[in-house]
C-alpha cells in the first residue's frame, strides 16, 4: 500500500525530477495566453509559447498558417467549412496571445463573409459559433447581432439569443434583453432547457437589481444638503412652482441689487459744463433723400491709377491635354472595392500575401467596423 502511494507523485515533482530544460514556458508567459472556452493543451501550448524567443520557430508557425489557408482554397469535399474550422483551430492553439499578428480576426472574417448567403450553413452551429467569435472580437457587437437576424442566421440555435441577450444586458438595455429571450422561446430554439435556465438567471438578475429612477422625479426633489432626508409627510414641489419660484428669487435678486454707479471724471478736462454741439450736424432732420444717398452715387469709371506688375519670362500658351489634375484615390476603400470585385473564393487569398505590418492594420480596421468587406445589399436596413 506504502509502495502505490509512493508511486503517486504530482505533476510538478515529476516535471522537476525529470531534469527537462523546456516545458516551463506556460509559467514565464502565461499573462500573455488568452483562455478558451474549450480549454488548451499544455504540451501545445509550451511550444507555442517558445515562439517568443525562437526565431524560427516562429517562421515555421507563419509557414504552417500559410499551408492551411491554401489548403482551404484547394478543398473539394462537401464540407467546406470543416478546413476553415481546422484553421481557426489551430491558430488559437499556435498563437495563445491572439494579437494582431496571428491573423485570427482576418481569418474569422473571410471564414463568414464566405458562407453568409449559403443555405447550407444558415442553421449550422458550427458556423454560428464562428460569428460569436468573432463578435467577441469586435469593439461593436450589435452590429453583428444586426446583420445576423436580419439574414436569418443561427435563429433556430440558443446560443444566438443567448449571447444576444447577455450582450444587451451589459449595455443596461435589459427591455430589448428580454425580448430577445422571449423571442428565442417563442421560436421553440434548441437547446430550449438551456434557453430557459439563462432566462430565469436572467429575471432573477433583473429582481434583484436597484430600480432606475426616474429623471423627472430627480429633477421635482428639493435642494438639500448631503445626507439630509425628507420628512415622511412633506410634499415634493412640482416642477412648475419650482421654476416659477426660481425665477420669482432672481428678480427680487435683481430689485434688491445696488444700481451700477459711473464714473465721471472732471478734473481731467477742467470744464464746467459740456461742449456744445454744432447744431448744424445735429440729426433733428434726416435730409432729403439725395443727401442720403450720396454715398451710392459714385460714377464707375476705368482704373487708371495702379498697373499690375507682370512676372518676367515668356508667356506660356494655353494649357496642354496632359497638365491634368490627378484623383486622390483612399487606399482603404481601393482596398475593399477590388476585394467586392474579386468574390469570396479569392478573399482567402490576402491573408498569405500580407506581411505583419499589413495584417495588423487589417485586423485593426475589421474590429471598428465588422462588416466593411461585406456587400451593401447584406447588411441590416
Amino acid at each position: 500500500m506504502a509502495e502505490c502511494e509512493i508511486e503517486k507523485v504530482d505533476p510538478e515533482t515529476a516535471f522537476l525530477a525529470s531534469k527537462r530544460e523546456s516545458g516551463n514556458e506556460w509559467e514565464t508567459f502565461k499573462e500573455n495566453v488568452r483562455p478558451l472556452k474549450r480549454g488548451r493543451n499544455i504540451d501545445l501550448l509550451n511550444h507555442a509559447l517558445k515562439s517568443h524567443t525562437d526565431i524560427n520557430l516562429k517562421k515555421s508557425l507563419i509557414h504552417h498558417r500559410r499551408k492551411l489557408i491554401e489548403a482551404i482554397d484547394e478543398y473539394k469535399g462537401e464540407d467546406p467549412l470543416l478546413p476553415w474550422l481546422q484553421c481557426i483551430k489551430w491558430v488559437q492553439e499556435a498563437f495563445p496571445p491572439g494579437g494582431d499578428s496571428s491573423g485570427l480576426v482576418v481569418i474569422f472574417e473571410q471564414c463568414v463573409r464566405a458562407f453568409w448567403h449559403s443555405e447550407q450553413y444558415k442553421d449550422d452551429l458550427r458556423y454560428l459559433k464562428v460569428w460569436l467569435e468573432y463578435a467577441d472580437n469586435c469593439f461593436d457587437k450589435e452590429v453583428i447581432f444586426a446583420f445576423l437576424v436580419a439574414n436569418e442566421i443561427g435563429k433556430t440555435h440558443s446560443d444566438f439569443y443567448i449571447s444576444y441577450a447577455l450582450h444587451l444586458e451589459s449595455k443596461n438595455k435589459f427591455k430589448a434583453a428580454n425580448q430577445i429571450f422571449e423571442l428565442g422561446i417563442s421560436r421553440n430554439a434548441q437547446p430550449i432547457d438551456k434557453l430557459k435556465a439563462a432566462y430565469r438567471k436572467f429575471f432573477a438578475r433583473s429582481m434583484t437589481r436597484p430600480k432606475a429612477i426616474d429623471d423627472s422625479m430627480e429633477k421635482v426633489g428639493p435642494v438639500r444638503s448631503f445626507g439630509t432626508v425628507l420628512a415622511k409627510g412633506e410634499n415634493r414641489a412640482p416642477l412648475g412652482s419650482l421654476s416659477s419660484n426660481c425665477d420669482v428669487s432672481a428678480k427680487n435678486d435683481r430689485t434688491r441689487a445696488a444700481p451700477l454707479s459711473i464714473y465721471k471724471d472732471s478734473a481731467a478736462t477742467g470744464e464746467t459744463c459740456p461742449p456744445q454741439l454744432d447744431p448744424s450736424h445735429s440729426w433733428h432732420t434726416l435730409g432729403a433723400r439725395a443727401e442720403r444717398n450720396k454715398e451710392n452715387n459714385a460714377i464707375p469709371a476705368k482704373w487708371k491709377s495702379y498697373k499690375i506688375p507682370q512676372r518676367p519670362g515668356t508667356r506660356t500658351g494655353v494649357a496642354t491635354a496632359s497638365a491634368c489634375i490627378p484623383v486622390f484615390v483612399d487606399e482603404e476603400c481601393q482596398d475593399s472595392q477590388s476585394m467586392k470585385a474579386e468574390g469570396c473564393n479569392s478573399s482567402s487569398l490576402k491573408i498569405r500575401q500580407e506581411d505583419e505590418k499589413d495584417l495588423k492594420r487589417e485586423t485593426e480596421l475589421l474590429r471598428k467596423n465588422p462588416l466593411r468587406n461585406f456587400p451593401q445589399n447584406s447588411l441590416p436596413r
